[in-house]
């Protein structure tokens, strides 16, 4: 069994993964912020309170010399409860005269000289233990004043629990306030990610069918760009699948039909003079037939085999720089019978030299077949025009032949494999139908274009493209 996760798993889990770590630095700052936040309040709060009761204390003395302690003790309770703190007083030799807290942790007799050097008048804040007076470290604001002459400390102190109580409440409420957003962030990431990825779901289904050979199944429209942009290619896919299935179908039928006609003939006639049938007299005749059908299907293999090396990329042309006028005459010499038996004009060859970078072998099989397709068709007495015009990097090559010409319907079919018009049928019994897309296909080769244009009963010409030198050049 496959232990590969599918991409729902992948995504929920990065997502959550995502969403996790998220929270938790967001833990982790809130945890840093409160404590920053709780520490300055608190030393604001502190640094308030002792500066208020150091002033207090002090006009206290002033105006009561022999009984301030009672209402400076009074007045410290209500500080120690106003700020959820406590206050010492002490005097510069560090004991303690008054002490807020009853709390054994916090309840020093005497407080070390150099501990109170480091507060002053202005306010002074400290994270101290004062030297072991206190059992814990404490948040501790102390102030200086002088009353009487003799100079006394007022220390305002908080511990760390009142830190870690406010911190922990703090993480309570957002831990589970992360809980319940949790919870419906991962719903809500759930079904999302179901929902994003049921259109891949859907691809891989339609691909099943397509794989199966049903070329007519599409995918939807999608509100997702990408997912708009992977269904319009994926369904022009289809659509080329289809067509060229169509195409497969019609080329086997077309090759079977070819294949089939010749051997037909041929297996006819060889049977007609194994058992007698055919006369003595007659027996040269038909083998005449019969060779002519051999060499029919020779040309259809020979053809069908050029055909697919070119298409499968095997075939490389050998370029090189060579006139044009090379292959059209030497062309026009094999079929000067059929020329003169025409009475056939041969224009627009009286021109300077035309040279072409390509390969001559493959350019000479482009004129023959252009040439034999346009002696079949041209009229008695008629012409055949060659035309030659450089345009940049490529030669644009015209041949044209006065006659009958084709329909409108037939122009884009003409290059198509095995297509024939029914005056070729009826003209010439000896064509596959293949000389006309091997044109094409050489062409494309070589980087260049072909067309045709026709004129009823006037003309019918072929105009295409080769390179004339080299890229590099």
């Amino acid at each position: 069994m496959s232990n590969r996760k599918s991409i729902f798993f992948k995504y929920f889990v990065i997502c959550s993964a995502v969403i996790l770590v998220s929270f938790i630095c967001l833990g982790t700052v809130l945890l840093l912020v409160s404590s920053r936040y709780f520490i300055d309040e608190k030393k604001s709060l502190l640094e308030k309170n002792a500066k208020a009761l150091a002033l207090y204390t002090q006009d206290e003395m002033l105006d009561e010399p022999a009984g301030w302690k009672a209402g400076v003790k009074s007045q410290m309770s209500q500080y120690a409860m106003a700020c959820n703190a406590d206050f010492i007083l002490c005097d510069k030799t560090g004991k303690v005269l008054i002490n807020s807290s009853s709390d054994p942790a916090c309840s020093p007799q005497n407080i070390s000289t150099d501990q109170l050097s480091a507060f002053s008048e202005s306010c002074n804040y400290v994270y101290t233990d004062l030297d072991g007076a206190f059992k814990e470290m404490y948040h501790v604001i102390g102030k200086s004043f002088k009353a009487n002459g003799p100079e006394y400390y007022v220390l305002a102190f908080s511990s760390r629990a009142d830190q870690d109580d406010y911190i922990y409440n703090i993480m309570e409420i957002f831990i589970v306030s992360a809980i319940i957003v949790l919870v419906v962030v991962m719903f809500l990431v759930y079904f999302t990610t179901l929902k994003l990825t049921e259109p891949i779901k859907e691809i891989a289904e339609v691909s099943k069918k397509i794989g199966a050979g049903d070329f007519s199944v599409t995918l939807p429209d999608y509100s997702t760009a990408e997912l708009e942009q992977l269904s319009n290619a994926f369904n022009d896919m289809a659509a080329s699948l289809k067509s060229y299935d169509t195409m497969r179908n019609s080329f086997l039928a077309n090759v079977s039909h070819e294949l089939r006609t010749p051997m037909t003939s041929i297996g006819g006639f060889v049977d007609g003079l194994l058992d007698g049938t055919i006369p003595k007299s007659e027996e040269k005749y038909y083998l005449k037939i019969i060779s002519s059908e051999v060499h029919r299907l020779a040309r259809l293999v020979r053809s069908m085999l050029n055909l697919a090396k070119i298409e499968a990329g095997e075939l490389k042309p050998n370029l090189q720089y060579f006139s044009v006028l090379e292959p059209i005459v030497d062309t026009l010499v094999t079929f000067e019978p059929r020329l003169e038996e025409k009475n056939i004009e041969v224009r627009g060859l009286d021109v300077d030299r035309v040279t072409l970078y390509a390969d001559n072998d493959l350019v000479h099989q482009v004129m023959y077949n252009l040439i034999e397709n346009a002696i079949k068709f041209v009229d008695k007495d008629g012409y055949i025009e060659f035309g030659f015009k450089p345009e940049g990097d490529m030669t644009s090559i015209s041949i044209r032949n006065s006659g009958e010409g084709l329909s409108e319907d037939e122009l884009p079919l003409v290059f198509d494999r095995f297509y024939k018009t029914d005056k070729s049928r009826g003209l010439d019994k000896t064509g596959v139908g293949l000389g006309l897309n091997i044109v094409r296909s050489i062409i494309k080769l070589h980087g260049g274009k072909i067309m045709v244009r026709s004129v009823k009963n006037e003309y019918t010409e072929f105009v295409f493209t080769l390179p004339n030198k080299a890229q590099e050049d």
